[in-house]
């Protein structure tokens, strides 16, 4: 039974690969269509050819290196502390009494940044990786494994896209939409004059009319996909809490995380203008935390400045972070207590409330 399960998984293992297979090789007829047979075949201004060659290896080339990032960056999982120790998990599966197992959970989580919980207000565990959840985190089914920031698991890349390499995503989208409207543009003339029979009927004729039909079909599937991700950049949400806002303890909030336009973009694509439109990561955090602007202060945590900058907090307090320091592009975004724009909030919410058990995967 071992050797046909294990037959079973690297045979969906291929499978998986398949639509990546399928994008490399339109991506490669693409070069092969463009260059040889339209470039160098039916172009004969030498001056046109030359900026059309130029312009498109630039394009080319950032498309397949994000392509790349996107594909083969390997998920963040939480950190360590999120994780049950050996001496926990015995505990905790041996347990059958409920109150006994909120002690386990409350006990590990009451130094961890943890202020998402289930809808029914439970904190979020995963009985799989048996570990809490940090906050925007969740388990792909197709990686078993919990990914942090997960915006969902995207067939055409065979990766999930989350914290890790989200960057990489949205610089992908945005290249391969650039790529195909530069191509489906300077490609229109040619396909035109092909069409109305300007052109003699040679090889070139069909991979010209084709490589239009394919660039302008991609162009209009990307454009949505990317003004929608940029839509959700801009308002700090991820896929999967534009269906489904994160819970908090005062109930579903799917502005929490907003920090306004200008601090969102950032969080994502880093400080440093340079790195930008380079697949160089330079996302802000560790992926385990983030801060929030909630509406509603946690009834069980008094007030105090350091709600609005959490790397200070005063003596006899908890621990509202995890011993590790914040990196200081991270402690920059949470150090203002003011927001940004028209969705920005007033109070922090800074609290680790009581815990109840409610597994999920």
């Amino acid at each position: 039974m071992a050797p046909s399960g294990s037959c079973s998984t690297d045979c969906w293992r291929v499978i998986y690969w398949i639509p990546v297979l399928f994008i490399s090789l339109i991506v490669a007829w693409s070069y092969y269509a463009y260059v040889v047979q339209l470039c160098l075949e039916t172009i004969e201004n030498m001056g046109e050819k030359i900026v059309y060659l130029l312009v498109y290896h630039v394009l080319f080339i950032m498309f397949v290196w994000t392509y790349w990032q996107t594909i083969f960056t390997k998920p963040m999982n939480p950190l360590k502390e999120f994780h049950l120790s050996h001496s926990d998990k015995e505990l905790f599966q041996h347990e059958d009494r409920r109150e006994s197992q909120q002690e386990i959970l409350r006990r590990i989580a009451k130094d961890l940044p943890i202020y998402t919980r289930t809808m029914s207000g439970a904190i979020r565990y995963c009985d799989r990786c048996l570990l809490l959840k940090p906050d925007r985190c969740h388990h792909c089914s197709a990686c078993d494994m919990c990914i942090l920031k997960m915006d969902h698991h995207c067939p055409w890349v065979n990766n999930c896209v989350g914290f890790a390499n989200y960057k990489f995503f949205m610089l992908f989208l945005a290249y391969s939409l650039l790529y195909c409207l530069f191509v489906a543009a300077t490609d229109l003339q040619y396909f035109i004059q092909f069409w109305t029979n300007g052109l003699p009927d040679t090889q070139a004729k069909f991979h010209i009319m084709f490589l239009f039909f394919a660039a302008s079909t991609f162009s209009v599937s990307l454009a949505f996909l990317f003004v929608y991700h940029c839509w959700l950049v801009c308002k700090n949400r991820s896929t999967l809490e534009a269906f489904r806002a994160p819970a908090f303890q005062h109930g579903p909030d799917k502005n929490a995380f907003s920090l306004g336009t200008s601090k969102n973009f950032r969080q994502v694509f880093g400080d440093e203008k340079k790195y930008w439109l380079l697949p160089i990561f330079s996302s802000l955090g560790d992926g385990c935390s983030f801060p929030t602007c909630l509406v509603n202060a946690d009834p069980e945590q008094p007030s105090t400045p350091s709600a609005h900058n959490p790397s200070v907090k005063s003596a006899g307090e908890p621990h509202q972070f995890p011993p590790k320091p914040l990196r200081e592009s991270q402690s920059r975004l949470l150090s203002n207590g003011q927001s940004e724009g028209s969705e920005d909030r007033d109070t922090q919410g800074t609290s680790n409330p009581a815990l109840t058990i409610e597994k999920e995967t």
